[in-house]
């Protein structure tokens, strides 16, 4: 189990901190087109008042005054127009495409729609919106390279020698990982959620330091909400993860089987379906879900501290001239 773990957990970080930084060159600074046409606006109406000031005598008569410094008005509410976007561009992105949930990403890129910057109580959800967002984690279009660098590291490692080697015991490890994370997902996420009336969804903490913030991560893998908003032990998470540990090992997983190798064309290996692989795989989906929570918790900070970074980059570089 800890060999599979750590390979596992580094390749979530490298797939991870690859995303990030490939995200971030992607983003450009913005054009200096703007502050050009802001710094025209001034010149425009210096040149419409020169009029007005060079006849004082005519303001008396003349009521059209007023109906300019009508007109102008809009022009005064336009600086308060971008206030809005500045403001969300501060945090993830939320609003998914499912009530209730988000459309954020760790790291620009691994889907994490069931993730809350609050702590308020929201409406339940539904069974129908519980499945929907799971399908859409799940079936993201990030998962499919994801599922095949975890297909790598087990052709590399032979673990599951009953595959053998070659592209076509590669595919069967791909399915493998696709099968045990899809499961995986629908268990905790939504089966056990529907049934037992259980919130999927991350509250975020954002209070404290960070071994309290830690701390409180780490505790909602046995700590949850129901739909009421009471709190449960998190049977969803617990017996989720182990029902699903027990469907993959004893379904698709190979039996014991002679596969023929240079040295040994007849070389007997053991059957995977054991109780033993049952509650390493269980162990191994706690242990990554115990992870990707505390990421999840810390996630919108390192997010802020970015697009500040990226802001003070592209402030300083468009002020060159």
């Amino acid at each position: 189990m800890s060999i599979q773990f750590v390979v596992k957990l580094t390749a979530y970080l490298a797939l991870a901190g690859a995303s990030s930084l490939m995200s971030a060159g992607q983003q450009t600074t913005p054009p200096a087109s703007s502050d050009s046409s802001a710094q025209t606006q001034p010149q425009g109406t210096s040149q419409t008042a020169s009029p007005k000031q060079s006849s004082p005598q005519s303001a008396a008569p003349q009521q059209s005054p007023p109906q300019q410094s009508s007109s102008q008005q809009p022009s005064s509410q336009q600086p308060s127009s971008p206030q809005p976007p500045d403001k969300s561009k501060d945090a993830p992105n939320t609003g998914g495409k499912v009530e209730g949930t988000s459309n954020d990403r760790l790291f620009y890129t691994l889907p994490n729609f069931l993730t809350l910057q609050n702590k308020t109580q929201l409406p339940p959800m539904s069974v129908k919106d519980k499945y929907k967002v799971v399908a859409l984690g799940t079936f993201d279009y990030v998962e499919y390279p994801w599922w095949a660098v975890l297909a790598a590291i087990s052709q590399s490692n032979n673990s599951e020698p009953a595959f053998g080697q070659g592209w076509a015991a590669y595919a069967k490890r791909f399915g493998v990982t696709a099968g045990d994370s899809m499961v995986e997902n629908f268990m905790v996420g939504a089966v056990f959620p529907s049934a037992l009336h259980q919130d999927p969804r991350y509250y975020q903490s954002g209070q404290g330091g960070f071994f309290r913030r830690t701390g409180y991560a780490v505790g909602r893998i046995f700590v949850t909400r129901s739909d009421s908003g009471h709190r449960q032990f998190n049977y969803s998470e617990i017996f989720g993860a182990a029902t699903a540990a027990a469907i993959s090992t004893y379904s698709y997983h190979p039996s014991s089987t002679y596969i023929s190798i240079p040295r040994n064309p007849h070389l007997f290996v053991t059957s995977d379906k054991t109780f033993s692989n049952t509650l390493d795989t269980w162990g191994t989906q706690v242990a990554l879900d115990t992870i990707t929570l505390v990421v999840k918790e810390f996630w919108p900070d390192v997010h802020r501290k970015m697009s500040h970074k990226q802001k003070s980059e592209a402030a300083t570089g468009g002020s060159k001239p």
